[in-house]
C-alpha cells in the first residue's frame, strides 16, 4: 500500500497533482459547456432521440443505422414543423454536435472521476475535501440525468425545442458544477497551503467579488431562458426595448399567474436579462475603482474589463438579432467572465477563510 503520512514536501508535491487534475477537469467542462451552447444554438439538441448512457458513444456506422437514426428524428415535432426539408447529410451535420455534447461531458465524468478514485487510494486527497469532491461528481453525474430530462422535453411533446425551464436548470447546473471545480482547484494552490497570504482585502472587497460571481451565474440563467425562448429574436433595439427603457407593466406582467411572466413573456425574460447586465455591470466598474489601489486592483481591472466586453458584445448581438457567430461568441464570453469572477472572488476569500482551506493546510502540516 502507497504512504499514506508522507512529509511535506511529498504531500505539497501530491496536492499540486491533484490541483492540476482539477484544472483538466475544469478545461473539460469548459469544452463542454461551449459545444453545449454551440449545439443549442444550431438546434440540434433534439436530433438523438434516446438517451443510451454506454452504447450511445458509438455514432451510426453504417447507412442504415444513419437512416435509422433519422427517421427517428423526423418522428418528433422539431422535424415535421420546422425541418421538413433537411436532408440526411443536414441531419448528421445537428447530430454531430449534440453527439460531440454527449461524448463530452461522459468523457469529462471519467475524467474526474478515475483520478479521483487513484488519489484517494494514495491519500493523496485531504479529508476537508472529501466530501466537496464527492459532492461535485454526484452533482456531475445528476447532469447527464438532467441533459435527458430536458432533452425529452422536446422529443415526447408538441413542443419544437427544449423547455427554456429545463434548458436554464440544465446549464446553470453546469455552470455551478464548474465554478465549484475551479474554486476547488484555486484553493490548493501550493503558496496558500505553505504559508497564509500577508495581505488581507477588505472584507467589502471580499463580499463584492463574491457577489458579482454570484450575479454572473445567476445572469447565465437568465441568458439561457433568453435562448429557450428565442428572445434575442424580438426587441432588437437598444437601449430602448419595447418603445421604452423600462416597458409598461401591462406588457411585462400580462400572463397569469404573474410568476410566469418571468420565465415564459420574451419582453420581461429579455428585460430582466438587461436590468441584471447593467447592475453587473455598475457594480463590476464601481468594485474596480475602490478597489483600485488595493493587492486586488489588478484582479478587479480585469472582472470589469470582462464584463464591459461581454455587455457590448451582449448588446451587438441583439442589434444583428443574433446571428449564430455573435450568439455563440456572447456566450462563450459568458464563461469566460464566469470563470475570471470565480478566480478572483477565491483569491480574495483566502484570507478570511477558516474552513476547508485551513483545515487542509492543518492536515498538510501533520501529514495527514
Amino acid at each position: 500500500m502507497p504512504d499514506k503520512t508522507p512529509d511535506v514536501d511529498v504531500r505539497a508535491h501530491r496536492l499540486r497533482a491533484v490541483r492540476l487534475w482539477l484544472y483538466a477537469v475544469a478545461a473539460m467542462i469548459f469544452l463542454t459547456l461551449a459545444v453545449g451552447g454551440a449545439t443549442r444554438l444550431t438546434e440540434s439538441g433534439l436530433s438523438i432521440t434516446e438517451w443510451k448512457p454506454v452504447t450511445g458513444v458509438l455514432p451510426p456506422l453504417s447507412a442504415t443505422q444513419w437512416q435509422d437514426e433519422f427517421a427517428k428524428y423526423q418522428a418528433i415535432a422539431q422535424y415535421r414543423e420546422r425541418n421538413q426539408d433537411m436532408s440526411l447529410a443536414e441531419f448528421k451535420v445537428i447530430y454531430f454536435w449534440e453527439w460531440s455534447h454527449r461524448v463530452l461531458a461522459r468523457s469529462t465524468g471519467l475524467v474526474f472521476l478515475v483520478p479521483f478514485l487513484f488519489f484517494l487510494w494514495r491519500g493523496d486527497v485531504p479529508k476537508a475535501l472529501r466530501l466537496r469532491l464527492w459532492t461535485i461528481f454526484a452533482g456531475g453525474a445528476s447532469l447527464g440525468a438532467v441533459g435527458w430530462w430536458m432533452v425529452a422535453s422536446g422529443v415526447g411533446s408538441d413542443l419544437v425545442k427544449v423547455s427554456q425551464y429545463r434548458l436554464g436548470f440544465h446549464l446553470t447546473l453546469a455552470c455551478a458544477i464548474y465554478a465549484a471545480v475551479l474554486w476547488t482547484a484555486q484553493g490548493l494552490q501550493r503558496e496558500e497551503v505553505q504559508t497564509a497570504p500577508r495581505v488581507v482585502a477588505p472584507a467589502r472587497h471580499r463580499v463584492t467579488a463574491l457577489v458579482i460571481a454570484l450575479l454572473v451565474l445567476l445572469q447565465i440563467y437568465f441568458g439561457a431562458l433568453v435562448a429557450g425562448l428565442d428572445a434575442g429574436l424580438t426587441y432588437n433595439t437598444w437601449p430602448l426595448i419595447d418603445g421604452a427603457f423600462v416597458p409598461d407593466a401591462a406588457r411585462l406582467w400580462f400572463v397569469q399567474p404573474a410568476w410566469r411572466n418571468l420565465f415564459e413573456n420574451t419582453l420581461t425574460v429579455q428585460f430582466d436579462h438587461r436590468m441584471l447586465a447593467y447592475m453587473i455591470f455598475l457594480l463590476a466598474l464601481w468594485h474596480a475603482y475602490d478597489a483600485r489601489r488595493g493587492f486586488a486592483a489588478r484582479g478587479a481591472l480585469w472582472l470589469a474589463a470582462s464584463v464591459t466586453a461581454q455587455a457590448a458584445l451582449g448588446i451587438v448581438t441583439l442589434l444583428y438579432a443574433a446571428p449564430l457567430a455573435l450568439a455563440m461568441a456572447h456566450q462563450l464570453l459568458a464563461i469566460v467572465v464566469l470563470t475570471i469572477a470565480v478566480v478572483y472572488a477565491e483569491v480574495l476569500s483566502r484570507p478570511a477563510r477558516t474552513g476547508v482551506a485551513q483545515r487542509v493546510k492543518q492536515q498538510v502540516e501533520q501529514g495527514a
